[in-house]
């Protein structure tokens, strides 16, 4: 058995290995080298590992069959290459997921799943939990989405309403998780998606008894009956978005000025 350092890390191979890696300088045996290596290195994730060069000169093989060998670790998540500062043990770390990266990588069906999955539970919750004056507020609220008579004005209470419901919920992780959704769902390049959806002056009766009958469910403290009614609120939001996109409609369009926004 004979031995090879790499860095400050001693690694064994056989000699039938030694034999392999002076005939063919292969890739492969470069690999399994580096992988047998990094397994011996434990928790020290983020050490750097020796050049190429070095690693090359170490092991006895060439440069060449050295950076492939890497090539296959990186995209095995298991070393991390840095422009000008090297290469070192374990994946990057994860990168904050910023709004403009989220807008940029969702669609409106895919807030949609994700809200129906979210603000039923978070009705339920603030029927169980929701304080006197939250649902007073709620109703409140409700009111000034059916006195809405623009689109501006709708949009503002109706987001106002939804996030009553959540905060009411009394779960600050899922108060969070609603923000980062809502965040998404307010930016302007989904606004005009969402007064499609809507219907326009025609449509407004129907989401204004939507909210009533949420609201109401809260009020009576029917958890089951309030994330219900929820439910069938997005679902029928979502039913129109999925009628629009069946008919190749351009989701993407500005409504008619004076149209409420109601979700």
């Amino acid at each position: 058995m004979n031995q090879i350092k790499i860095g400050s890390g001693m690694m064994a191979f056989s000699d039938d290995e030694t034999i392999q890696a002076e005939g063919s300088a292969t890739s492969t045996y470069a690999l399994a080298q580096l992988r047998a290596y990094i397994d011996a290195q434990g928790d020290r994730q983020g050490s750097r590992l020796p050049t190429e060069r070095q690693l090359a000169e170490e092991m006895g093989v060439g440069r060449r069959a050295v950076r492939r060998a890497l090539e296959v670790l990186e995209n095995e998540g298991r070393i991390t290459r840095r422009q000008g500062a090297g290469t070192f043990i374990g994946s990057p770390p994860a990168q904050p997921v910023t709004r403009d990266a989220l807008i940029g990588a969702t669609d409106f069906f895919e807030i949609m799943e994700v809200r129906l999955r979210l603000e039923p539970q978070l009705a339920a919750l603030a029927a169980l939990r929701g304080k006197p004056a939250q649902i007073a507020r709620m109703y409140d609220l409700s009111d000034r989405i059916a006195q809405s008579q623009d689109a501006d004005e709708g949009e503002l209470w109706d987001g106002a309403l939804h996030r009553q419901i959540a905060e009411a919920a009394g779960n600050a992780l899922f108060l969070s998780l609603f923000d980062i959704v809502n965040q998404v769902r307010q930016d302007a390049a989904w606004q005009a998606v969402r007064e499609r959806a809507r219907g326009g002056l025609a449509g407004h009766a129907v989401p204004v008894a939507q909210h009533r009958a949420i609201v109401e469910a809260i009020a009576a403290r029917d958890p089951q009956g309030a994330a219900e009614q929820m439910r069938v609120h997005l679902f029928s939001i979502q039913e129109k978005l999925m009628r629009l996109g069946s008919t190749d409609a351009d989701l993407s369009a500005i409504p008619e000025p004076g149209q409420p926004a109601i979700a």
